[in-house]
């Protein structure tokens, strides 16, 4: 239950922000309010995104794909939820170093899995070049951002049985534990260890406490810092 909150902006203005793609996140942050109320105000107000089909006959023929995306711009949601099992799965989005091929290979792989267990696959993944947002791969593809913001409204209208993080890279794992602080049932790996095994500082304490070898390292934040860590 969504504890009733005074809205950071006044409703028209707040709903005209999120019509242009202004985050919760980014709203808390230009309102001066605690991280978190945008959302719990806007969840109060009844102001959440709806679900469209994207269009892939230019409006000249009704749309029948399973590619759908989130917006402020409609009314209601042109594909209901459905009320079979499902799993969501997130994607690694655009590739960059250390989240590339090889976890969307993964992806697929799971979204396949997901199938044959007998799971409606559900994949959130924004980069149209991935085999993973490939028509014939899951059941309904979300093209749109990996954010806390998107994955827990998405996970608030489909209601999955649980959301797979581990198949995205670090995009996706980096969202774990705050999806499980959210009560989203994030399967496999526990939400801590994988953010343990994403943060440097917490993998290299947990490698002194088990006594295990691990080479020199340090955090560089800033670049005049740089000299001096190497040294």
């Amino acid at each position: 239950q969504v504890a009733a909150a005074p809205l950071p902006l006044a409703q028209p203005l707040l709903r005209e922000a999120k019509r242009h793609g202004y985050s919760d996140r980014a709203l808390d942050r230009l309102t001066g309010v605690p991280a978190g109320t945008t959302r719990a105000a806007r969840q109060a107000a009844g102001l959440r995104p709806q679900f469209a089909r994207i269009d892939t006959m230019a409006a000249e023929f009704p749309a029948d794909t399973n590619y759908l995306y989130g917006t402020y711009h409609a009314a209601s949601c042109d594909v209901p939820a459905s009320s079979q099992r499902k799993v969501l799965i997130l994607g690694s989005g655009t590739y960059r170093i250390g989240s590339s091929v090889e976890f969307d290979w993964c992806a697929v792989n799971a979204a396949q899995e997901a199938a044959k267990l007998g799971y409606e696959s559900i994949m959130l993944n924004h980069n149209p070049e991935t085999v993973s947002t490939d028509y014939d791969i899951c059941d309904r593809l979300y093209f749109d951002e990996i954010s806390l913001e998107t994955v827990l409204d998405l996970v608030e209208h489909e209601k999955p049985d649980g959301v797979v993080v581990s198949m995205g890279g670090q995009v996706a794992n980096n969202l774990a534990l705050a999806l499980a602080k959210a009560g989203v049932p994030v399967l496999g790996t526990h939400a801590e260890s994988i953010d343990r095994a994403e943060d440097r500082a917490k993998f290299g304490a947990l490698l002194d406490r088990l006594g295990i070898d691990q080479p020199r390292w340090a955090h560089v934040t800033d670049v005049a810092a740089a000299d001096t860590i190497v040294e």
